[in-house]
């Protein structure tokens, strides 16, 4: 019985903090579900589509996506294409207006970078490359700054009562992300120039901060997977590499 009780107390302080909650906030992936938590505070309540075991580029359009993003007041996701495979079919059937591309309620990360390895020509035959660049942006906390910055304008714009409380947490967030980007960024020094080996081209973000220098990738193209042809010729090319 008492562990019922507890149980009840539980779910109850959970509706409550959700009813007190002024935005409800669909995030298509764990770091803007984090970030739009830090931001938001007890103004926000926050879904997260995925987790990090998953690949963003093939989820599934299950209809508990689609409840949670016909009651979502902000849409908040990479954009650059990254989830082109399933967001549209959720925000299309959500019936939820508020919250479709080019409204206050879409907010789109790779908007707010900028984005690397932009092609200059579209062919399906080079695998799977978006147009708008590579949007794995995240990897570079310099852009989760840069990101945190225009999401705060954006709750404000939907929240207006909320304006300061979002503005002072932006500033004390960044505060705190710079602190740490400067720790990070020495710690990280000694791989400056180090080649590194990548399954997928995934990464451009991350070797631009650290100064990492890819010179080779598993896979032959992105999202294609490798021959034992390819994997050959890559385990060659990395025994004829200098070392050190």
């Amino acid at each position: 019985m008492k562990n019922l009780i507890n149980v009840l107390f539980a779910i109850a302080a959970l509706a409550i903090t959700q009813q007190a909650a002024a935005i409800n906030i669909f995030a298509c992936e764990p770091e803007w579900g984090a970030l739009a938590q830090e931001l938001g505070g007890d103004r926000v309540a926050v879904y997260v589509a995925t987790n990090a075991l998953q690949d963003p580029h093939r989820i599934e359009a299950k209809p508990s996506l689609l409840a949670q993003a016909r009651r979502a007041d902000l849409v908040v996701c990479t954009g650059a294409e990254l989830e082109t495979g399933w967001l549209p079919i959720v925000l299309r059937q959500s019936g939820n207006n508020a919250v479709q591309p080019g409204k206050p309620g879409y907010f789109e990360a790779a908007n707010y970078v900028q984005k690397l390895e932009v092609p200059t020509r579209l062919d399906r035959s080079e695998g799977d490359v978006h147009a708008a660049g590579n949007p794995h942006i995240q990897t570079d906390p310099r852009n989760i700054a840069r990101v945190a910055t225009a999401l705060a304008q954006r709750l404000a714009k939907i929240d207006p009562p909320g304006a300061t409380q979002y503005q002072q947490r932006q500033r004390d967030f960044t505060k705190r992300w710079d602190a740490a980007l400067e720790r990070w960024t020495k710690q990280a020094a000694p791989l400056r120039g180090v080649p590194i080996v990548v399954q997928h081209k995934g990464f451009p973000y991350l070797e631009n901060w650290l100064g990492l220098r890819e010179i080779a990738s598993l896979e032959p193209k992105p999202g294609v997977e490798p021959t034992s042809a390819h994997l050959t010729a890559v385990l060659e090319q990395l025994q004829r590499q200098p070392r050190g």
